[in-house]
Formats: structure tokens, sequence, C-alpha cells
């Protein structure tokens, strides 16, 4: 089986620091590998597979301003699906644009749904329907108009996670600085508990950050230490006491919830989207309605077995697990 996985390429594949579409793309590729399976990753082209690697954009466009996002999308897009028909699946981890070319190849394609980013795009998923290989990251994520061949949830690299058993003293926001990941309920959550908050990673909503994060930062208690790579990541999430996750939207997914459980570390998350389907409450952590009952749960974190949290993890979402799921998939697709 020759599997093509297409990455987006907005950030290297894995990213350095932000890239959650590109670091499920890479895990994708690297755990079909480990299967045995002969994957090309299309990506930019300085990024990093096990496998082999197929690019047309040397950087990707938020790595690098001199690039048009929308020129470097047609190019890589069009580079792959000129050359369908090398492949016998092709994954799509890209969004709906690729749905375009399929009518045009005879190559399966599998879309992984990452979110909508807005009911706009759904349109064009609904047109696809029939001839396409709809895969949703959570039951919670599914839209009731499209057809799904599976649920898949994301894995993550149990390699670049470290379970720690002694927590720190500080509570942890790990994620886009943005309203609808609730860094300021996060900054509530934390002074109404009485502990100290380190937030970590990429201000996406700069109006929001300088007007309703900044007023809060200071030198004790609450600190901003910007983006976080892998090696920073695994240390800030393996000794954080929790990871609050108070998120203002129906997410998909979230990643940083199962990276700090990998960890050891419990998670605090508004009962929203995915996360009933990523937290076993009272078990890896806490799901609750509002920031008064968020700073209660923080005082019963010390009985959540961190161990736990790391099996839970590995059980369900590891890349191993991952893999071994998609590879179900394209199995069914190919001998149907």
């Amino acid at each position: 089986m020759k599997v093509a996985i297409l990455s987006p390429v907005a950030w290297r594949t894995p990213p350095r620091h932000y890239g959650p579409w590109e670091q499920i793309a890479s895990n994708t590729t690297e755990g079909l590998l480990q299967r045995g399976v002969d994957v090309t990753l299309f990506a930019t082209k300085d990024s990093r597979t096990g496998g082999k690697l197929e690019g047309v954009v040397e950087r990707g466009y938020e790595e690098d301003r001199e690039v048009d996002p929308k020129v470097a999308e047609c190019l890589h897009i069009s580079h792959l699906m000129e050359q369908a028909d090398r492949y016998d699946i092709i994954h799509n981890h890209f969004d709906f644009l690729p749905l375009t070319y399929s009518g045009l190849i005879k190559t399966p394609v599998v879309t992984t749904i990452h979110g909508f980013s807005s009911p706009r795009i759904i349109p064009v998923y609904k047109k696809y329907n029939k001839t396409n290989y709809y895969v949703s990251i959570s039951d919670a994520d599914r839209n009731p108009e499209l057809k799904y061949t599976a649920t898949v949830y994301n894995g993550v690299d149990k390699k670049l996670f470290t379970l720690r058993e002694e927590p720190g003293d500080y509570l942890l926001f790990f994620g886009r600085i943005h309203h609808d990941k609730g860094t300021l309920e996060a900054i509530r959550i934390a002074r109404k508990a009485g502990m100290k908050l380190i937030i970590s990673g990429i201000v996406q909503d700069r109006s929001y950050f300088n007007e309703v994060v900044v007023p809060w930062l200071n030198d004790e208690d609450i600190l901003y230490v910007g983006s976080s790579g892998p090696e920073r990541r695994d240390e800030l999430l393996g000794k954080a006491y929790a990871l609050l996750h108070p998120i203002n939207f129906n997410e998909p997914f979230g990643l940083s919830v199962v990276e700090a459980m990998f960890c050891g570390t419990p998670v605090i998350a508004f009962n929203r989207g995915a996360m009933g389907e990523l937290i076993l409450d009272g078990g890896t952590g806490y799901l609750v309605d509002s920031i008064e009952e968020a700073a209660g749960k923080v005082r019963d974190i010390p009985g959540i077995d961190r161990s736990y949290c790391r099996k839970w993890a590995m059980e369900r979402f590891s890349m191993e697990r991952m893999a071994a799921d998609y590879l179900e998939v394209y199995r069914k697709i190919l001998h149907a």
C-alpha cells in the first residue's frame, strides 16, 4: 500500500512551536512508517520525516512572510494531485480545498476534518459527501449533514512526553492566546484558587492579548513565557500542578489536553466540545461549567493519580493507536 499524506503548509511538518494540523500529519506519517507502510509526506521542503518527503514550498507561510499563502497552497496541493495515480490512498489533512480535485482523480481521498473554521465551508464538504471518505477527530465534532467513515482520535508521540509523578506549584494555560481558548478565564481561575499561572502559546489575537491578558501579567503569579517548542512543552506540561483548559467554544479535540495527560498532569476543562471524550471526569481531571467550579476543583487535584493519567492517554491517544485506526480505514476503503 502506497499512501500520500497531504499536510498544510502554514508551518513546518512537524512544527517547531505551533501547528496542530501539521503535527498530526507528521504523527500519522511516522506511525504508519512504523507499521511498514510506504508513505510519502507532502509538506514544506524544510519538513522532517523518516519516510519520503515531497515539497515545492520552501518554508511555511506563517514562518516566512514573503510567501503568499494562496499561491503556496495552490502549488502544494496541485503538486500531489497531478501525481495522484502513484498512490493507493491520499490522506488529506489540509481541510476542504483538496476536495475540489477529488472528482478529477481516481485515487480515493481520505479527509481528516480537524474542525470547521466556519459554517460557510460546509457546502464544499457536502458537495463531495458521496465520493470522499471523511474522518472526524471526535464524535462531538461530527456535522449531521456529512457522511463519516470513522472517528479517529488524534495521536501523540509518547517519546516526546515524560511522566512526572510529582507536580509543580503552578497551573498552566497552554494554547493559542485567543478568547476561544479561554486565556482570561484561566487567569481568573488561578487567581480564585490562589495559585501561580504560567501562560504559553502563540498570540493569535493581538488585541485580545494586549487589552485583556497583558494587564494581568506580572513577575510573580501570572506569567507569559511565549510559545514553547517540544522540549520546553514537555517540561511545562509535566511540572504543572494541573492544566487549565476553560474553552469558550466547542473544541473538536484539544492536543494540549492529551499531551498534559501523557505527562501525568490532570486537566481541568470546561465541559464543551470533545472534552468529555478526552478527559475521564474524576479520573484524569475534571469537567466543569464555570470559573468558580474550576477553582474549587483545583483543591481536588491531589486525588488524581498522575500515572493513571498517562495510562489513560496511552491507551486512547497514542501515535500507534491512531496509525492502526487509520490503517483500518484505508483497508476498509480499498477492499470495499
